[in-house]
Parts: C-alpha cells; structure tokens; sequence
C-alpha cells in the first residue's frame, strides 16, 4: 500500500473516529484533525477523541426489535471501533447499551492513536480545506467552527439548518437519598451489563407530580439571542419544560413513564418517576434520564431537590442547550456522501441530518468505506437499503423525497434510524404484526453479510 497519499478527516468526533479507523482498515493512510482542546466548542468538555457530550446512553441493544440495536449489530459486523469501545466500556442500563464516557473515549483515542496508518492532528481547519487534499470527510458534527461552516454555506449556496439539542443533568450517586429511592428498570428487564434492576427511580404521587410541572413551567429559562428565536428543537431531544409545556400528563406517559415499575415501599406502580442511569464505570455518576433542559443552572438545583430521593443532590453537571447546525442532505450530497458541487468534500456524522450517536458513527462508518475504496481504485458500493446501514443512508441522501427532490417543499429533518426507513417486506411476512421487525432485522442482517462478502451468518445465533 506504500505511495498512497491520505485521506484527510476533518473532525474528531464519534463520526470523524469512526471513519479514521475504516480508512486505516482498508490499508489506507489517513490524517485525522481534531481542533480540540486548542480551541472548545459550546458543549465538549476535555479534549479527547469521542467524547460524549450529553447522554451516555447508545440506546436499545436488542437487534431483533429495534433498530438502533440492529444497527450496533450491524457496525460490530462491519469492525466499528465506536461499537467496539462500546461494549468493552458499557455499564448496567436495562436493555440498553450505555458506556462510562472517559473509558469509552479514551478507548477510542488509544486505538487510534496505535494504528500505524492513522496521523492525529490538534489543529482547527478554517474554511475550505486546502485544494490538495483531493480526498476529505468534514465530520465536524453539529458544533463546526464558524469559519468551515461559513466556507460551506458559500461554497453551496444555500443556507444550512438548525435545531436545539439540550443535555441532562448528572448526579454524584452518593447524595441520592437511597431510603426514598429503588433499583429497577423496566418490566426487571437485563441488557448489556446489567441484571434487571439497573436504574435508580424515584416515586412521585399526583400532588408532587402536579406540582413538579408547575415549577417546570414557572422556572426562568436559557434566553435566546435574536438570531436563534426562530430555531426549532429536534423533537427527539425535546427540554423537559417544552414537553411540560404541551400539558400536564406529557412527561407522565414520556420520560417520567411509571409503566413496568414497581415502588416496593407500596407494592404499587406509581403515579410518575424519574429515572436515573448510571454514567460511569465506577458508579459514582447517574443521569437523570430524559431531563435534558434549558432551565437556568439555580432553577435546575432548586426545581429538581424537590424530587423525592433528591433533595440533597449534588450535581456533577447541569443540564444545558447548544444550537446544531446539519446540512440540506437530500439536495447537497449524492448517494455516496460526497458534496455536489465538490466531490473531494464528502461528508459524514450528525451535520448530515443523522441524530443520535449511533447514527452518526454510522455514517462515519459509510464514509471512510467509501472514501478508502475510491482511494484503492474500486468504485464503491452503498449498503442495500434493507439494511439500517443503508436505510438511513438513504434517507439522508434523498430516499425520503425521491422524485420530489429538486421541485418539492424542503421536508428535511433531523431523524433517529427507525423501522420506518426500511422497504416493507412482502405481504406473508407482514401477516403478523409482533414477526414484522424480527423478520426486517433477519433480512437486514442476511443481506448486511452479502455486502460485506460473506456468508449470510444464521440469524438465530
């Protein structure tokens, strides 16, 4: 492989990992930048190569009858170094695979940092990257620095979208009023590391519930700047108070659901709950799950010590809100990811129009496929759209829209992959409504292992 030039990646994220790390895999050179820690970002803490910025939760792990846990199933069968740190760092969350965030990004680092192919380099790339790079992923995620955003923006001509994404508080474990408090998740369902009474919950009666919406609606909130008034949020991510805000009972059948719980010192499902996951290894963090908000830092301390179990809370971080920019997908990037009107540009990550975190190294994953294979010569193949690989693929680079692409409305949002992206099966698979998403994943993975040049694997194992 000696005499190939790099393939210059442009991001150190989840996304800008995970491509770094495909790259390398197909024998080919790649220098990765990273701007951080010289210059920060609104929401990252440290400096590190995939950090996780609000929850620490990968989501459901269950391939069968989801379709983010087909898709871990997925990228672990493509050699994802994101999936790999992953379940070498999960730490108890029920039936989802949530990691300790530092062991989890320094993971990811260390096995970058020892591949001989890959280069880090801490440095900011500011505007267009240099016309001799005939091959670049900008996976700078939705917190791309002002210069590079604005160089795209003009490079395109067209304005880029916009949403809020808010973060949820942690606590330190030790300052949670266990006497008041219970272990168990869902239904005592066990996922990856864990035994079935994984999250830490605390009972509201209607009283407290009613008049915990009440201080959610009073409490002074984040104010926006002019220029962000008219900004959505990604209704995936919605602040606690937004959704206490559509009425009463809203937070009672989202987050704070009592379903499949038990509160032992009753017997009894409660009125509501609130759950905490924890966030680290050593189980001295838990995150409120579902609490992401825009509340001001006093008002989170204030309104949340009065959650039963909480009242002596000391926060290892509040919540908070930062603004995430994605390009127009559909119409900027072709079905391989590479920008229109500069194919040497492609790109990759949550700036694509992916949410969440799997979904982002996904496309990572995608991207460095396809960028080392054209680096080799080979002209390269797009997963099929049976798969969540490809399905979400597809939705970014304009399944969604099809034909109405060019004429149509703009319709583009942020999405999680779901079951929704995919090509129905045909009738007889359909038959049964509780057989239907088994029998997707089944295909999906079947046909996952074709691309891939294998033997379809047996989807039972």
């Amino acid at each position: 492989m000696g005499g190939l030039s790099p393939i210059h990646v442009v991001g150190g994220g989840l996304a800008g990992s995970e491509a770094a790390w495909q790259i390398a895999r197909a024998g080919v050179p790649v220098v990765l930048h990273e701007m951080r820690p010289a210059r920060g970002t609104e929401a990252h803490v440290g400096g590190q190569l995939a950090e996780l910025v609000c929850s620490n939760s990968f989501r459901s792990d269950d391939w069968r009858n989801n379709a983010v846990g087909l898709l871990h199933e997925e990228m672990r069968r493509c050699g994802s170094v994101i999936l790999a740190a992953a379940d070498e760092n999960k730490v108890p969350a029920g039936g989802a695979l949530a990691v300790d965030r530092v062991g989890f990004a320094a993971t990811v680092e260390a096995r970058l940092a020892a591949d001989p192919l890959v280069e880090i380099r801490r440095e900011e790339i500011a505007g267009l990257p240099p016309a001799d790079w005939d091959s670049v992923i900008v996976a700078t995620g939705p917190l791309t620095s002002p210069a590079l955003a604005e160089a795209v923006r003009a490079l395109t001509g067209a304005e880029s979208l916009a949403f809020f994404d808010a973060i949820a508080p942690i606590v330190h474990r030790g300052s949670i009023a266990m006497e008041r408090a219970w272990f168990q998740s869902r239904y005592d369902r066990a996922g990856p590391g864990g035994d079935g009474a994984d999250y830490i919950n605390c009972a509201l009666d209607r009283p407290r519930y009613e008049a915990f919406i009440a201080a959610l609606l009073a409490g002074e909130k984040t104010e926006f700047k002019d220029w962000e008034k008219s900004t959505p949020y990604f209704e995936g991510c919605l602040p606690i108070e937004v959704m206490a805000a559509r009425g009463v009972d809203t937070l009672r059948f989202g987050p704070m659901k009592p379903v499949g719980l038990v509160d032992p010192r009753t017997g009894r499902r409660p009125y509501a709950v609130v759950q905490l996951r924890q966030d680290n290894a050593l189980g001295t963090l838990y995150n409120l799950v579902g609490f992401q908000t825009k509340l001001k830092h006093g008002e989170q301390v204030r309104i949340f010590r009065t959650i039963p179990g909480l009242e002596r809370a000391e926060f290892a971080r509040l919540g908070g809100l930062h603004r995430n920019t994605y390009l127009d997908s559909p119409r900027l990037l072709d079905g391989l990811l590479r920008l229109k009107p500069m194919p040497r540009l492609r790109f990759a990550g949550q700036v694509t129009g992916v949410e969440g975190y799997v979904e982002s190294a996904a496309i990572g994953l995608l991207a460095g496929r396809f960028a080392g294979a054209e680096r080799l010569g080979r002209a390269p193949q797009a997963p099929p759209p049976t798969t969540a690989l490809g399905a979400l693929l597809n939705h970014i680079t304009g399944g969604h829209i099809g034909a109405q692409i060019e004429a149509g409305p703009r319709s583009f949002q942020p999405m999680n992959v779901n079951f929704g992206l995919f090509p129905p099966m045909d009738a007889d698979a359909r038959r049964k409504k509780a057989d239907r998403k088994p029998a997707l994943a089944a295909r999906a993975l079947d046909d996952l292992d074709r691309w891939l040049g294998r033997k379809p694997a047996d989807a039972a194992a």
